[in-house]
């Protein structure tokens, strides 16, 4: 039996220890983890396009199916993530830097005592659905041996997982945008590095590359009298962060339905019978940086306080197929130390990161807890017990006609008044750093939060309300205009500021409606999104095209953009040409006729300063520079959107509505222009699990729904592009709830013994 080398790390306040490399211990097999006694069941009805319902009489059962039906769709994806947060990359795949530093990364953070008090944390019904979720992964690969994917099929790191692998995959998940983000800084730092040795600190992922829409409509607004729900999350089109569908329910305890990440076992975004959520990504920062004062030129001792603290070394080893490498990541009582070229270590000061989610370990409980709630007030109180939501807002709707916004998450517990008082390097006004030597500076404690560091939920933005509420990124601030959200932290996000043009869109879409004195139904807030109406040219192009027609040489493309209408849906022409003008443009602002108000900021700024002679030199030549790039391309400006933004499955081209969200996209999909040819191809980034629901008359729930990627990753799998030639054509499809549905829909039905 092939043997792994283990490095445990044993925690004693801060006491470490470095493993021998002599501790071997067996890998288990998948077949000895096979259940003996097959005396349970869990039932998998599979319906079209790939969507399991998962019903069990007990958490372990659904936990078992619910890794079956998972793996079913994404089993490469989701091992490889194992491989990731057990720090086995460059094992497996190489040992490049990048490997070598995450697998260090993993090693370090993700250590013996971190994974104990995770587990310890967690509820029973939360321990008893892991549980079943390892029996039910394991069974899966053992079962499935040498009949997987072609793209892992008989892949050596496709192994049997532990309840601590799990529970590391969980913190990873949690860490992604926080500590996740300065991996390479992280496992890099040393007390001797020269600055030109230091990478650069990028805290912040591309705002292009995150993101999300939400909107609930109450019963003062809707056709029905109940609550509506639209939730357009946008994720990545590849890897670990795709999400998949699935329906979960226990008798007398839950019945839920909607979407997780691959990486995570709950429905994260969905609906019950009587509430429906998604969320959206938080303005909010899950982490601050603190620096601390050096004891006297010794650069592995800090000050605290009068105290004098080590900096103590996490030695790990990482596996290699050469042979082991000998890491050391550095610990303070505040978190790891970031080294990077604004945050040095040098004789005087030391940089590190404290992240809220490394200490989360409530995400499981939190989302328990969300599928329980009867309405949008036992949902917000669900998010005030736990705190658990690791970095996103919640918009939710019910059957009742209530709608809920929140930003009751994992924050930390940082006030104005703190950052006033103790912030240092303020020069980056996007990233918080605190005087780590003075330990009055550290996360404020208050008993009314979960735990330790948080900011208690009284103290973070919440609305409730029968009229409407929305989010697309940015702050708690306009989630209703007519009810302002104001006075908290700016650690969660500002307010009276400029919102972007996707905000703006999603407030003056809803505001059409309501000024029109229509009432919302389902289907109109489908076409909220599905319209793919692009807001920057609805506020922009009438000023562009007073310009462009002033020089007779673009007289083909003002005709373009004026018979353009002003949609990116894939039939749409002159789509394309705009696309590429203000990509060209990267930056209108100089030349806004209309500032921001705060007054007004749903419709502020607007319009160009035509009158001005830079303002109309820089239509033109972005213009015209918009055109040559697209002939150099071998586009041509009138092209279709759906011939010029696409994805190829299986050697079939498949065009993709939307677009970029810093536009004013509602409907948002990133995609880079390629400049060799072909146009905006492979899509990166945007809408993934769509969901419009609502309630009818005998009160069951009615969904619609959309998964643009379709639920598999895997090229031979039938359930690889099914999906995605729906949404190409802005499709639907809805989603069976009740036993009638299912059966109604039905493909095959497996009856799982554990």
């Amino acid at each position: 039996m092939r043997t792994i080398i283990i490095c445990g790390i044993i925690f004693s306040s801060l006491s470490l220890a470095k493993c021998s490399p002599s501790e071997k211990f067996p890998e288990p097999n998948p077949q000895t983890l096979l259940p003996v006694n097959q005396d349970k069941e869990v039932n998998i009805r599979w319906t079209t396009h790939g969507i399991p319902h998962i019903q069990s009489d007990s958490w372990k059962g659904l936990g078992y199916g619910f890794a079956h039906a998972i793996a079913t769709n994404a089993i490469c994806v989701l091992a490889r993530e194992f491989v990731t947060v057990r720090g086995e990359q460059a094992k497996y795949f190489g040992a490049t830097e990048a490997n070598i530093n995450s697998d260090a990364f993993h090693l370090a953070l993700l250590h013996a005592k971190k994974i104990d008090d995770y587990i310890s944390f967690t509820s029973d019904e939360s321990n008893e659905l892991d549980e079943g979720y390892i029996e039910g992964y394991n069974h899966f690969i053992a079962s499935k041996a040498g009949k997987l994917p072609a793209s892992c099929n008989n892949a050596p790191w496709i192994t049997a997982i532990t309840r601590r692998d799990l529970a590391k995959l969980s913190i990873g998940v949690g860490i992604r945008y926080g500590l996740g983000r300065v991996t390479n800084q992280i496992a890099m730092a040393e007390p001797n590095l020269e600055l030109a040795q230091l990478d650069n600190l990028d805290l912040f992922i591309d705002p292009e590359m995150i993101g999300s829409n939400a909107i609930g409509i109450g019963k003062d607004h809707s056709n029905n009298s109940r609550g509506i729900l639209l939730g357009n999350p946008h994720y990545p089109w590849n890897g670990p962060s795709r999400f998949h569908m699935a329906h979960m329910t226990m008798p007398g305890e839950i019945n839920v339905m909607g979407a997780s990440l691959i990486t995570t076992n709950r429905i994260a975004i969905g609906f019950t019978e009587t509430v429906a959520w998604s969320h959206t990504v938080s303005t909010a920062l899950r982490f601050t940086m603190f620096k601390l004062e050096l004891d006297d030129g010794n650069r592995m001792a800090y000050r605290l306080d009068d105290e004098i603290r080590d900096i103590e070394p996490i030695e790990v080893q990482v596996e290699t197929e050469a042979g082991l490498i000998d890491r050391i990541v550095y610990m303070t009582h505040l978190g790891p130390v970031v080294a990077a070229a604004s945050t040095p270590w040098d004789d005087e000061h030391v940089y590190v990161m404290r992240d809220v989610n490394y200490e989360n370990y409530r995400s499981g409980d939190q989302y328990m807890s969300i599928t329980k709630a009867r309405n949008v007030t036992q949902l917000r109180d669900a998010l005030a017990t736990h705190q658990g939501a690791a970095f996103v807002n919640t918009i939710a709707a019910d059957i009742d006609g209530g709608t809920l916004y929140a930003d009751m998450s994992a924050i930390p517990n940082v006030s104005a008044e703190l950052i006033d008082r103790c912030a240092v390097d303020t020069g980056n006004s996007r990233v918080i750093t605190l005087n780590g030597s003075d330990s009055t500076c550290n996360w404020e404690v208050d008993s009314n939060a979960a735990s330790p560091g948080l900011m208690p939920p009284n103290q973070q933005p919440s609305l409730i309300t029968n009229t409407y509420v929305s989010n697309s990124n940015d702050s708690y601030w306009l989630s209703n205009p007519d009810q302002k959200l104001e006075g908290f932290s700016p650690i969660i996000g500002n307010e009276r500021e400029i919102r972007s043009l996707r905000t703006r869109a999603s407030l003056n879409f809803i505001e059409e409606i309501l000024t029109a004195g229509q009432k919302f139904s389902q289907e109109l807030v489908q076409n909220l999104l599905f319209n793919h109406r692009h807001y920057g040219a609805e506020i922009f192009l009438d000023d562009i095209l007073t310009v462009c027609a002033q020089k007779s040489s673009l007289h083909d493309a003002c005709n373009i953009l004026s018979n353009w209408d002003r949609r990116q849906d894939i039939d749409s022409e002159g789509a394309v040409l705009f696309n590429r003008f203000w990509e060209i443009a990267t930056d209108l602002s100089p030349h806004y006729a209309e500032l921001f108000d705060p007054s007004n900021a749903a419709h502020t700024p607007s319009g160009l300063r035509i009158g001005d002679e830079d303002t109309k030199n820089f239509i033109l030549a972005s213009l015209n520079q918009a055109i040559l790039s697209l002939n150099d391309a071998g586009i041509h400006p009138n092209a279709k959107w759906g011939d010029a933004q696409f994805v190829v499955r299986n050697n079939k081209k498949i065009g993709i509505p939307g677009g970029a969200g810093s536009q004013g996209m509602f409907s948002v999909i990133t995609a880079r222009f390629n400049e060799d040819g072909g146009g905006y191809t492979p899509i990166l980034h945007g809408n993934s699990y769509i969901q419009a629901v609502t309630w009818n008359d005998d009160s069951t729930p009615n969904a619609k729904a959309m998964l643009t990627y379709s639920q598999s990753p895997e090229p031979d799998s039938e359930h690889y592009s099914d999906l995605t030639e729906l949404y190409s054509q802005s499709k639907w499809i809805d989603l069976p709830f009740t036993d009638a549905e299912i059966q109604a829909n039905l493909i095959k039905e497996e009856t799982l013994r554990f």
